[in-house]
């Protein structure tokens, strides 16, 4: 099938300016395709999550988009210029065209309102002809297809597990049906039976709606196991781009193999790391 693509980035730069310009993102280009998952790995304050930010148009001062284009194609022949919208065009493009999972789902709740309200709130804003009725039906709908008792529709996020908080958060994400979905790190924080359970859904959703998904995480491991594509990146630049499985068997990039390297196997020797060697992977070490 062939590959269409719903938002295509080219050449963006992003930096956070004080007495001087720091780059954060460097001349990132990448294409992201519709019903795919792309997976973007990297460590910890590599300029993932300003990338993130930067192609929803996020990005508060002293960070500053330098240089770059963000084209959203929304299927139906029309593209749109993502660092062009302002105003009410840009809010027209957050949730329903692209919508975000933020990092750190208690902190993305708030904590004053019940979850369904800030449902409501999303609905209400982009979906004025909705009633009341309507909203909580939706919310309610929402909170089936991710996994969440309706009950907890009336509750708080301090009453809800971490796992059910960010399940609200993949709720809310979906509630306009967006063709893109950008997850930042997604299961930070859970423990990991949770996030076999987050994952789950996240990808069975996608499935069955058939949106993309830019994930971004530091767990390459993780992103081998449900993307179709991989980027890794290093200093604010992708220095790496394939499919999963050739990242995997025979990735070209010294970085991306010192990712690889950094994981232990659960069944190898013990003290033995997942071995690279002649751009091959041991599969039996890693099974």
């Amino acid at each position: 099938m062939a590959e269409v693509p719903v938002l295509t980035v080219d050449g963006l730069s992003i930096d956070y300016v004080t007495d001087r310009a720091v780059p954060a993102v460097r001349e990132v280009s990448l294409r992201i395709n519709r019903g795919e998952i792309l997976g973007l790995a990297g460590e910890s304050g590599c300029g993932k999550s300003t990338f993130a930010y930067g192609i929803n148009q996020l990005i508060r001062p002293p960070g500053r988009i330098s240089a770059g284009t963000v084209t959203f194609h929304d299927g139906s022949g029309e593209d749109v210029d993502v660092l062009g919208l302002s105003g009410r065009d840009l809010r027209a493009y957050r949730w329903n065209k692209v919508s975000m999972v933020f990092q750190g789902a208690m902190n993305s709740l708030n904590p004053v309102i019940p979850t369904s309200a800030q449902i409501s709130d999303v609905l209400k804003t982009h979906r004025p002809g909705m009633t009341r009725s309507q909203r909580l039906a939706r919310a309610g709908e929402l909170f089936e297809l991710v996994g969440v008792p309706t009950s907890r529709l009336r509750s708080y996020a301090h009453e809800l597990s971490g796992g059910m908080r960010q399940r609200v958060m993949i709720a809310m994400a979906l509630a306009l049906t967006p063709q893109l979905i950008i997850m930042d790190e997604p299961t930070t924080a859970l423990d990991v039976v949770v996030q076999r359970d987050i994952i789950g859904e996240i990808t069975r959703l996608q499935r069955e709606l058939d949106f993309a998904v830019l994930f971004i995480t530091h767990d390459l491991p993780m992103l081998l196991e449900i993307s179709d594509r991989i980027a890794v990146m290093k200093d604010g630049r992708i220095v790496e781009m394939a499919g999963a499985e050739d990242v995997f068997f025979a990735a070209e990039h010294a970085y991306t193999r010192q990712l690889l390297r950094s994981f232990p196997s659960l069944t190898g020797a013990r003290g033995d790391f997942i071995r690279h060697g002649g751009g091959r992977l041991d599969e039996k070490a890693v099974r």
